[in-house]
């Protein structure tokens, strides 16, 4: 999952490395001494007082970030500001919203930490770091450059105005918010072409190979009549206890909107990226490749795995976890009686027609069979389950050529939205039954399903935090509940847990791909050229998360990097507390306080161990 902070502000990315070591040491005062148990008590008080004061703060913080973020109060199922869509991409925000974390950061920095342990300590610490790491994100230009085949507000609109998102279309006053956000969306796309001007200008552009892709995005949703756009899809679903009268005007509305304003705006992209974007955008792909792009990128990377790893260390990482993989690919090789080279299996796991699905009934029809048969086996793993409902479905095809194979998108806070498991059927061959049990490991149950819908469930923790998206533990949790088949009923076959090696392989190609871009002058074709020498992938897949790496630097190394710390981890608990380990105990304790910081997350684990072993 990735969400840009403009469009898709699924609040902070919430990384901590200060005073993390403090955590596991802060427990109240237990001296015997008669003569210290005042102070200890009257400071236990000051400290209970100064945390009510900071959960204030965060309450009041959390309602002025919504306001400031409609689209966020929207997603987590917030009705307040269904029809406000501020101009993201505007200096005026922009500026507005740097200010915010500033007040906010002085507010909370004004009662500081002094005293507060556990989850308050906890708190302050993830909401002062990850408040810094903004604001020290706003030297970077990414405004400049707001759109790529993987993300924009021409694509975000539709998911949200198609009537199958996160904007509500259930009563009159719903389709009314949408009348009222549907028509900002033209100023919207219009700031994001003044800001690709500016980008030109500055040298900050996108790579030819990215842009080239979002043409024909774009071509897709422009429609010469109303009732053939996307856009159109909540009047086809308009609810039978409608008035006469409201459908009428409605219809009417929505077909002068799209009709007079949309699909003016959208060609008016269109045009400007075809005719003048494209011509002035980079032959390179690394975002080292732009000014000040090196400390960019190292930016990204701290980011996402919430690790001070330099790109050369997690580039070596990534070459020698590749190696390893190799090792375990071998011994299925051997156990299924392949003669020839690695390279040799690899393509016969891409060509063999015995891996393909016959039709996108039958994928769907695979992957909701997968669901029943991992809830059968899930008790034995986990204590801990999200209440939230959940669901699969394709992918939608405006969006299926670009899409990754598989994208989790979170239930709403109230439950009303389910968790929601988009498995891409487009280019059908390409989707291998092999591929499709760690898929839904990590996508679904016990996956990022398990995790996000837990997360958002935890009612006394603050709302930031229930909110956040921190990569390196979420697609962390995701990789390594691949890790989980055979214990909940899959992997009964060698071919299916080649399907499991392939895809830890993945996430380690991503280390030395994604460094590779964007610290080491790697080229798209070089990239490419890795990932079908070392692993089983089709050329679709290749490019399409070759090109993924080179929109998103960064966000890739998130899944091995966090999928690592959380296995060493459990390595560390087994072999510490041996017979009295518990694997739903361990399960419960990594997701019962949400996503955290990698560093937080070991101090935490450490704690539970030394708790367990007492």
């Amino acid at each position: 999952m990735k969400f840009r902070p403009a469009l898709r502000p699924i609040v902070l990315s919430l990384a901590v490395a200060a005073a993390v070591a403090t955590i596991a040491g802060c427990k109240p005062g237990t001296s015997t001494d008669n003569a210290a148990q005042p102070a200890a008590t009257a400071s236990a008080q000051d400290a209970a007082a100064k945390a009510g004061q900071l959960n204030k703060i965060y309450a009041d913080y959390w309602e002025a970030y919504l306001k400031l973020n409609p689209i966020l109060a929207t997603f987590t199922g917030d009705v307040r500001y269904n029809g406000e869509l501020p101009d993201f991409g505007s200096q005026q925000y922009r500026d507005e919203s740097k200010k915010f974390l500033q007040d906010w950061l002085a507010k909370v920095e004004a009662v500081g930490s002094e005293g507060l342990t556990g989850q308050d300590l906890l708190n302050y610490e993830i909401f002062t770091k990850d408040a810094k790491d903004q604001i020290e994100a706003f030297q970077f230009p990414g405004w400049m450059a707001p759109v790529n085949q993987m993300d924009s507000t021409a694509s975000l609109a539709v998911q949200f105005g198609s009537g199958d998102g996160a904007q509500p279309f259930k009563t009159v006053q719903d389709y009314d918010n949408w009348l009222k956000r549907g028509a900002r969306i033209p100023v919207l796309l219009d700031t994001e072409i003044a800001n690709m001007q500016q980008g030109i200008a500055a040298g900050v552009v996108q790579p030819k190979a990215l842009m080239e892709k979002v043409v024909p995005q774009l071509d897709a949703l422009i429609v010469d009549t109303p009732e053939k756009s996307l856009f159109w899809g909540p009047i086809t679903k308009l609810p039978k206890d409608f008035s006469d009268a409201d459908k009428q005007r409605l219809t009417e509305a929505y077909k002068k909107m799209i009709a007079e304003q949309l699909m003016p705006a959208y060609r008016k992209l269109r045009d400007f990226i075809a005719n003048e974007y494209l011509p002035k955008t980079r032959d390179t792909f690394g975002l080292d490749k732009l000014p000040n792009g090196q400390a960019w990128y190292a930016f990204n990377a701290k980011q996402s795995t919430t690790t001070d790893l330099t790109p050369d260390q997690i580039h070596q990482i990534g070459l020698d976890e590749v190696k390893r993989i190799h090792g375990e690919m071998q011994k299925v090789m051997t156990q299924v009686g392949f003669k020839g080279t690695l390279q040799d299996f690899f393509k016969f796991m891409q060509t063999d027609k015995k891996f393909e699905f016959k039709s996108q009934d039958e994928l769907l029809k695979y992957y909701r069979g997968l669901e029943a048969k991992v809830n059968e086996k899930v008790a034995s793993q986990f204590s801990l389950i999200p209440k939230s409902p959940f669901e699969i479905r394709p992918v939608e095809p405006f969006r299926e050529k670009s899409a990754a194979g598989g994208q989790y998108y979170p239930p709403s806070e109230d439950g009303t939205r389910p968790g929601i498991f988009y498995v891409n059927t487009y280019d059908l061959p390409s989707r291998k039954i092999w591929d499709a049990e760690d898929l839904y490991l990590h996508e679904a149950i016990p996956g990022h399903h398990f995790q996000i819908a837990l997360q958002i469930e935890l009612k006394d923790m603050p709302a930031f935090r229930r909110w956040s998206i921190q990569s390196a533990f979420a697609e962390g949790w995701g990789l390594y509940a691949e890790s989980l088949g055979k214990d909940l009923g899959v992997y009964t076959d060698p071919y299916s847990y080649f399907g499991y090696l392939q895809n830890e392989l993945w996430r380690a190609i991503r280390l030395v791909t994604d460094t590779g871009l964007h610290s080491k002058s790697w080229s798209r074709d070089q990239v490419i050229d890795y990932m079908k020498q070392n692993s089983a992938v089709s050329d679709t897949t290749a490019v399409a998360e070759a090109e993924r790496y080179i929109a998103w630097p960064g966000q890739a190394l998130a899944y091995k990097i966090g999928e690592l710390k959380i296995q060493e981890l459990r390595d560390r608990a087994e072999k510490a507390l041996g017979a009295k380990f518990d694997v739903r105990e361990f399960h419960a304790e990594m997701l019962k306080d949400g996503a955290v910081p990698l560093a937080v997350l070991e101090q935490k684990i450490d704690r539970w161990i030394a708790s367990k072993k007492a």
